[in-house]
């Protein structure tokens, strides 16, 4: 009778919560308490990888609690194997033995069942020898059937709600997705959202562009491996599987890859999404977590929408961003306008100043382009303004911004340029355009520039776009087809 009234309060504890640490907790205290064990632990089966993983116990040696075993391995494994507790009354003499504690001298492992399905093992070990009599394994045995219930239900329980906590999330993805048009904004708000609803270490976006992958943001408690605006091939392992087959690729284990390959410092696995929409591979969606095997088929669904849903709104962001483009645009050359300038200069300004990096802006003037109409008439002169526009933008560097600034006179912005390298660029550019065959124009087309940069010349756009100007006058007044750089004394240095 008392054996009895064990049996039924251990099952009235493990049955009153559908909480899963909570019910493990309980198992573990009746286990520990009731039959008076040292070491036990519950280890849960990874039906994917089919490895036991302990989730929970008391007793064990440091670190012995996160080595995983095979299905197929140790007394634990052959109780999963044979679906039957599995008794071992001297684990010395028993070569199926893993050690978890040096104490341990005997080891009793029972299946914990649920509809003749093996979800893991409830592990007994004694530090005396064949501590577990029949009438124990038997109860224990007993036992071990109601809580196989009670992780089942907190199983169930805990997937409902983490099920609930997606759909949620995936519904404010999507409200998010149609109220914010603004692509660095859209980008910044899902990550903290999946983040905070799928309940990982970190999310990151990268997205394509021409040969590279660029992280365009990033939420989360890990540390950075890369510069801002990092940029990683796309030919590389795993992104060149995840864009090329359009699959998703789970990485169980980082722990030994370069930290620049693992782009968080402390990530240790990663599920790595394509954003695909009509057909089109625009990025990849990241997520880590500082744990190992982290991510798993079953939770595919779930992500896949998210990504959908993600995929959708950056091509509605990036449409909206060619819309807005075309209030950009120089209508007769093709390249941004002074609206353009005026907006990037502001920000360029505040980036380099927060990252201590340096800018230069260049203003750059067509010599004598009035005569040049007046000559060959205005449709010839529009014509010079189309090719040097093409020049100017095929010299340059794809980050870098060439404007029309008004009439015959063109803005280039230089991000991570000093004044040093921003002059050689004028320089060149000057040369190219001298030597440049204009059609129907017999005679050479040249051009002056003046060049600042920041901080060397100003700390802002005025006193940049001032310090630039200066040196363009300049280069006018010492007989035009040369650049100059005014100093603090309104001196110039210039080249010819």
């Amino acid at each position: 009778m008392p054996k009895i009234a064990v049996l039924y309060d251990a099952g009235q504890a493990v049955l009153s919560t559908f909480d899963l640490d909570e019910v493990l907790k309980r198992i573990l205290a009746i286990a520990h308490d009731y039959f008076h064990l040292r070491n036990v632990a519950i280890l849960l089966l990874d039906k994917e990888t089919q490895q036991l993983y302990v989730r929970s116990q008391v007793g064990w040696d440091e670190g012995k609690d996160q080595i995983r075993l095979a299905a197929d391995q140790g007394i634990t494994g052959a109780a999963v194997s044979r679906k039957q507790p599995v008794y071992s009354p001297d684990v010395n003499q028993d070569p199926r033995y893993f050690c978890a504690a040096q104490s341990t001298r005997s080891e009793l492992a029972i299946p914990l069942m649920v509809r003749d399905e093996v979800v893991g093992v409830l592990d007994c070990q004694s530090d005396q020898l064949n501590h577990f009599e029949p009438e124990t394994i038997e109860l224990m045995t007993l036992f071990s059937t109601q809580a196989s219930i009670a992780l089942e239900n907190a199983r169930l329980y805990s997937l409902e709600r983490k099920r609930a906590r997606q759909l949620e999330a995936i519904n404010i993805i999507a409200q998010q997705s149609t109220a914010v048009m603004e692509l660095e904004d859209l980008l910044a708000r899902v990550c903290s959202v999946i983040q905070q609803a799928f309940q990982v270490s970190q999310v990151s976006l990268l997205l394509r562009e021409e040969g590279d992958l660029v992280m365009r943001a990033f939420h989360g408690a890990l540390t950075p491996c890369f510069p801002p605006g990092g940029r990683f091939p796309a030919t590389q392992h795993p992104w060149s599987e995840v864009i090329d087959c359009s699959g998703t690729v789970i990485e169980t284990d980082l722990t030994a890859a370069p930290e620049f390959f693992r782009l968080f410092k402390e990530s240790a696995s990663r599920m790595s999404i394509p954003l695909i929409s009509f057909g089109h591979t625009l990025g990849v969606l990241t997520l880590h977590s500082s744990k190992l095997n982290a991510f798993h088929k079953s939770e595919l669904q779930s992500l896949e929408s998210v990504a959908d849903i993600c995929a959708n709104s950056i091509q509605n962001a990036h449409y909206v961003e060619r819309v807005k483009q075309l209030a950009y645009l120089d209508g007769l050359t093709g390249i941004f306008n002074r609206r353009f300038f005026e907006l990037r200069i502001m920000e360029e300004v505040e980036r380099a100043r927060r990252y201590g990096t340096e800018i230069a802006v260049i203003m750059a003037d067509i010599d004598q382009f009035k005569r040049l109409n007046d000559e060959f008439g205005h449709l010839l002169g529009d014509e010079v303004l189309r090719q040097v526009s093409s020049i100017f933008h095929q010299q340059l560097r794809k980050i870098d911004i060439v404007c029309r600034y008004g009439g015959e006179e063109f803005a280039l912005l230089l991000t991570q340029t000093n004044v040093e390298q921003a002059f050689a660029v004028a320089d060149k550019l000057r040369k190219t355009i001298e030597k440049w065959q204009f059609p129907g124009v017999p005679r050479a087309i040249t051009i002056s520039a003046g060049v600042a940069a920041f901080p060397l010349h100003g700390r802002n756009r005025d006193e940049l776009v001032r310090a630039a100007d200066s040196g363009l006058y300049l280069a006018k007044q010492a007989g035009r087809n040369r650049v100059c750089v005014t100093n603090s004394a309104n001196a110039a240095s210039n080249g010819k």
